[in-house]
């Protein structure tokens, strides 16, 4: 069994016992699903960029491909750990920041081609090539270089004294699938090629069939159809789990939660390190204000938007480092909420009540919108919650749903309802782009009003230089005390990710710490090969 080869015997004794009920295709029952190893899932995105180079399976998260190491843990209270999976061993030190991986060998891939270590060398140095335009780039700058020691090793060379385990999960692709062109344009896209367990068998529009491998390195799974159907309506998504056509589905908060005494519906929340805020453009005189944005944080109450807005499923967040962090979080350094502060700051800033309410300074107004991606219904009442909260400050808040398209072009004129914490398994990664002023090949999401703090950049490199321990834990929780002197956003909540599912005669691995991305490739089905039948 491939997990029991990654994962604790803690972790496996808190394996979940979990079901599906029905293939999706018309109501079978549970005893039926389970005897035709068919799993039939609600999808959020769209189907299609079964690409790494697109952040598919970036974390070593997927039913297609394998990193080096897989993320592993007995629970999602905390960082996981890193285990081998194309890597024979854990990486072992050689040199200053010099790392050595052995890899696995007989390890094929989906089209028959053997796996060895040019196909690591070319993954690796696709994801930063300027011509791939990886979206990810960024997220694999501590990497130098990987280099191949011969057929079945790799050499790591790193700028920072950490272990670069975090950074070797991407899913690893064929060397002759690498393209010289933009990743969006990849066949690896629509025609996936990965060491991973299930291989794609078709792909339409509103759905993707895989199938297990025969020839999979390690143990074959028992799921042996896994099928995404894209529905990318949150109340559709819903119905669908009620009347027992799909299997499972991530869903917002609320919608989970009415779904709760449904039979054989189960309803499972997850912690993440995904983060939701509102970025503060630089171009409105009001946001670029440092007194106006500390006065903004101030007079939210995060509290209050966990319970109403998540149902309770999530955490309040002042910044990207949340508790599951450990020592390297700085429970000193949060925003209470305190509306009477915030109308003091205001006042001393010289933002002053005009005759309708609101507050002017000069010409200025306190006033900005605020655009969400509409078909996600959860930041749309993220936006119209932190709106509401404005009112009574003398701050008007223009929330508005609108398309991606759109907020790529606004970015820097109206603030924006977004999403973080895509590779929190390094508190560097989860940290340094948000925080940091923007760097080369930054995301256009990336800190968009490129606000800062005396002395954050410089704390944020120095923290990147060095090694886990201490006394980085040290400067992570000074980096939350300077953040907090001027912040660059309105950090809002950390999700609790909530999924349905149909439970009963399936067993599978406990959920772990979830990134920013998540949707049907995470929650109970993070690890396919895990799933075993209650009967085996």
């Amino acid at each position: 069994m491939r997990t029991r080869n990654w994962l604790t015997p803690t972790a496996v004794a808190v394996a979940v016992a979990t079901t599906i009920a029905g293939c999706g295709s018309g109501g079978s029952n549970s005893g039926d699903a389970v005897a035709s190893g068919t799993v039939v899932l609600g999808e959020s995105q769209e189907l299609g960029e079964f690409n790494p180079m697109l952040g598919y399976g970036q974390l070593g998260v997927s039913p297609i491909y394998d990193g080096l190491l897989i993320p592993a843990g007995d629970g999602d209270s905390r960082v996981p750990d890193f285990l081998p999976a194309l890597a024979a061993e854990q990486p072992q030190p050689v040199g200053e920041r010099l790392w050595r991986l052995p890899l696995k060998s007989d390890v094929t891939f989906s089209d028959g081609t053997t796996f060895d270590s040019t196909d690591v060398v070319a993954t690796y140095r696709a994801v930063r090539d300027p011509a791939v335009a990886s979206d990810i780039s960024t997220a694999f700058a501590p990497i130098v270089e990987i280099t191949a020691d011969g057929p079945t090793a790799v050499t790591v060379r790193m700028n920072t004294d950490a272990d670069p385990s975090p950074y070797l999960l991407l899913g690893i692709v064929p060397s002759e699938k690498v393209e010289s062109a933009p990743a969006a344009d990849w066949a690896l896209n629509t025609e996936p090629v990965g060491t991973g367990a299930y291989e794609l068998e078709s792909l339409d529009p509103d759905q993707a069939v895989l199938v297990a491998r025969d020839d999979y390195w390690d143990a074959a799974p028992q799921v042996t159809r896994l099928v995404y159907t894209y529905v990318p309506d949150d109340n559709t998504r819903a119905q669908r789990i009620s009347a027992d056509e799909i299997d499972g589905a991530n869903l917002p908060p609320r919608l989970a939660g009415s779904l709760e005494n449904r039979p054989g519906v189960e309803v499972v929340a997850v912690k993440s390190a995904d983060w939701r805020g509102v970025s503060l453009p630089s171009t409105n005189a009001f946001t670029n204000d440092v007194a106006a944005r500390r006065a903004m944080n101030l007079g939210i109450d995060r509290d209050a938007v966990v319970r109403d807005v998540l149902s309770g499923r999530g955490e309040k967040a002042s910044t990207p480092i949340a508790t599951v962090y450990g020592d390297a979080y700085n429970p000193d350094a949060q925003f209470s909420f305190d509306v009477a502060q915030a109308n003091r700051i205001l006042d001393e800033a010289g933002w002053r009540p005009g005759p309708d309410g609101v507050r002017v300074r000069g010409a200025d107004r306190a006033s900005f919108g605020l655009l969400y991606n509409a078909e996600d219904t959860l930041r749309r009442d993220l936006a119209v919650a932190f709106a509401t909260a404005m009112q009574p400050l003398g701050i008007e808040v223009n929330a508005r749903g609108t398309s991606w398209d759109e907020i790529d072009t606004r970015l820097n004129s109206d603030a924006v309802l977004l999403g973080g914490g895509s590779t929190p398994y390094s508190i560097d990664s989860q940290v340094y782009d948000t925080l940091h002023t923007r760097v080369p090949d930054s995301s256009p999401y990336s800190n968009p009003g490129n606000h800062t703090a005396p002395g954050l950049d410089a704390l944020l490199d120095e923290a990147r230089q060095s090694a886990p321990g201490p006394a980085n834990d040290a400067r992570y929780r000074q980096i939350q005390t300077v953040y907090e002197s001027a912040p660059s956003a309105v950090f809002l909540a950390f999700l609790h990710h909530t999924y349905a599912a149909r439970s009963d005669g399936w067993s599978y691995d406990a959920p772990i710490l979830e990134p920013h991305s998540h949707g049907v490739s995470w929650g109970p089905w993070w690890n396919m090969p895990s799933w075993r039948s209650d009967a085996s």
